[in-house]
């Protein structure tokens, strides 16, 4: 439900994101937008209370009575809906200095009239979802207080959008090749790339393919693993290969033909950071443990080339001071700067070779940097003043080869700053743990308040939550343009909707439903259209969608219907990474089980 237009923004909107169940082996997934595993919390692991909602508060009624500051935090004159305080001007304060709105104590729905953004430490988070678990497992984002005991029981939630080069043409759909029930030959197969199709252990996937329905045009079994599970994290897509982490691997396909691009890399020890983005000439950063033991830290870095395999420079990440250590890190790209994120503090590097250029310290009294989003800007988190009345989060925009700060935007007491959805522009999602509520706000370039989400909604995109940092660039199941935010709806007894926020006012511009029972998450916009995932059910299998952004008819058209011969590998995967590249799909899973009975399949190519 839209919020009163005729005001500005100014408070959360209703709605918690959800967390993924947990895993069925291995270490706990992360916290991410939802309630109980806290989302990235500025100084150890989520599992804590319970976070807020996206959006409804936790109190009488979604928009109850007006007691909420928001992130924008300070009150101002009653709103046009009488005495009402709330997002659009009521007396409560909000993210950026207004009262709350006419629908009660919603902080986020409102556009401040001080720059006093939200600042409590650690957003809620959403744990990796599963394939069959009673929760339908991928991670998720809600937004809706109503899903708060949901999200006490799970854990994590998203991905990303990635970068494509289709030379600007839309997808096509159509159905694959002649449109007649085919047995081609079977994709190429085993994770090592040995085999083609053919042996005892290869399936074809292709045998009997249903009129309309795309190819597989290859698979990949995943490595061996500890039967505690192993992270298998980031998946990069070239113009010619496809790169997936797995454990201690690195692996590169053709993405036409599945044949290995390079020798997998096989490194010292198990991985723990990826950069999620590359650099402009296909370049990676990757890290991994300096050891097995308890006092391992995730500091070791190795430059990859994604298109040769070939190792680059490498780096030991120093600790910093006495609770500022490397034992868990965040890995962002920015042009040509990689930055390091620990747990107060974050080095940045040249990632062309590895040269130290600046940390990114301490600053003022007390403000901590507590996460960072790369891709093409640089954006830092801070925690200021923790354990204080005047404890709140700020977030800057850095010169990434410099460290220069560009702008700084502080948010209000109580709000934490946990997610990006995009960095160009900059929309950002940040909660208010005490009054159960949410706000998605958006930036100029020069650091002022543009909007912020006026959309009353049980929002819930995918993200994963993150460690002793915030993971800021987690999410996935969002997208963005320059004028229009992408977010997708709370599946419930049917189909879920993906919303178009305007981004210059926060309203609604257009709604779609699914074309199944099953989530639609957006993926990635493209030649007028948004490309979309419609997740798969328990009987059938996924597809994936164009919807056209502009004009007035927004009917998801199928680009790709995915074979029901893998159903139940994509819908197994417990949390999975997806891009669309080229008139190509990709799905691969971010988690391995470790289960020794069955080979499981770490990544699959789809096309026509």
């Amino acid at each position: 439900m839209a919020q009163p237009p005729d005001q500005p923004p100014q408070q959360g909107g209703s709605g918690a994101p959800q967390d993924r169940p947990q895993p069925p082996a291995g270490p706990p997934p992360q916290g991410g937008f939802g309630a109980p595993p806290p989302q990235p919390p500025q100084g150890p692991p989520a599992p804590a209370a319970p976070q807020p909602g996206y959006g409804y508060p936790q109190q009488p009624g979604p928009y109850g009575q007006p007691q909420q500051p928001g992130p924008y935090g300070q009150p101002q004159q009653p709103g046009p809906y009488g005495q009402q305080p709330g997002p659009y001007g009521g007396q409560q304060p909000g993210p950026y200095g207004q009262p709350s709105g006419p629908y009660g104590p919603q902080p986020g729905y409102g556009y401040p009239q001080q720059p006093q953004f939200p600042g409590a430490p650690g957003a809620p988070g959403t744990p990796p979802g599963g394939g069959r678990n009673p929760f339908r497992g991928r991670p998720a984002l809600v937004v809706g207080a109503a899903v708060t005991a949901l999200l006490v029981i799970g854990g994590a939630v998203f991905a990303v959008t990635r970068d494509d080069d289709n030379g600007g043409k839309k997808p096509v759909a159509g159905p694959s090749d002649d449109g007649k029930a085919t047995k081609s030959a079977a994709p190429v197969n085993p994770g090592d790339g040995s085999g083609d199709g053919g042996g005892d252990e290869d399936q074809d996937f292709n045998a009997g393919r249903q009129a309309g329905e795309a190819k597989v045009l290859w698979y990949k079994e995943a490595p061996d693993a500890p039967a505690s599970g192993a992270d298998a994290p980031g998946m990069w897509i070239t113009g010619r290969t496809a790169v997936k982490a797995a454990y201690k691997e690195v692996v590169a396909y053709g993405v036409a033909d599945g044949r290995p691009s390079w020798a997998a890399l096989t490194l010292p020890q198990k991985i723990c950071a990826v950069t999620p983005q590359k650099t402009a000439d296909d370049k990676i950063v990757v890290a991994y443990m300096s050891g097995t033991s308890d006092r391992a830290k995730c500091n070791q870095l190795q430059q990859i080339d994604l298109n040769t395999g070939a190792k680059g420079w490498t780096a030991v990440v120093a600790d910093g001071t006495l609770f500022d250590s490397a034992i868990s890190i965040e890995l962002s790209l920015a042009g040509n700067t990689l930055m390091v994120g620990r747990s107060q503090s974050g080095t940045a590097y040249d990632v062309r070779t590895g040269k130290k250029l600046y940390d990114k310290q301490k600053y003022g009294d007390a403000c901590f940097p507590a996460g960072f989003a790369g891709g093409p800007r640089l954006i830092s988190v801070a925690s200021c003043d923790a354990g204080d009345p005047t404890e709140h989060d700020e977030i800057q925009e850095l010169d990434p080869a410099t460290g220069k700060v560009r702008w700084t935007q502080k948010f209000g007491k109580g709000w934490t700053v946990g997610k990006t959805f995009s960095v160009d522009p900059l929309v950002a999602y940040s909660t208010n743990e005490d009054k159960k509520n949410w706000n998605v706000t958006t930036f100029r370039p020069n650091g002022s308040v543009r909007s912020q989400v006026r959309v009353d909604e049980d929002f819930a995109p995918k993200c994963g939550g993150g460690f002793l940092q915030r993971n800021l660039t987690g999410c996935a199941g969002v997208a963005s343009d320059a004028d229009t935010l992408y977010l997708p709806t709370e599946t419930k007894s049917g189909p879920n909707e993906i919303v178009a926020v305007d981004l210059a006012t926060g309203k609604e511009k257009w709604r779609v439903k699914s074309p199944t029972d099953e989530a639609m998450l957006p993926m990635k916009t493209e030649g007028g259209q948004l490309v979309a995932y419609v997740e798969p059910s328990y009987e059938g299998p996924g597809r994936v969608v164009g919807i056209a952004t502009a004009g007035s008819a927004h009917t998801p058209t199928t680009l790709l219907q995915l074979p029901k011969s893998t159903a139940d590998i994509e819908d197994s995967f417990f949390s999975r990474d997806i891009d669309w590249v080229d008139g190509r799909f990709y799905i691969s899973t971010t988690r391995l089980t470790g289960n020794d009975e069955t080979k499981e399949k770490l990544m699959l190519a789809y096309g026509k």
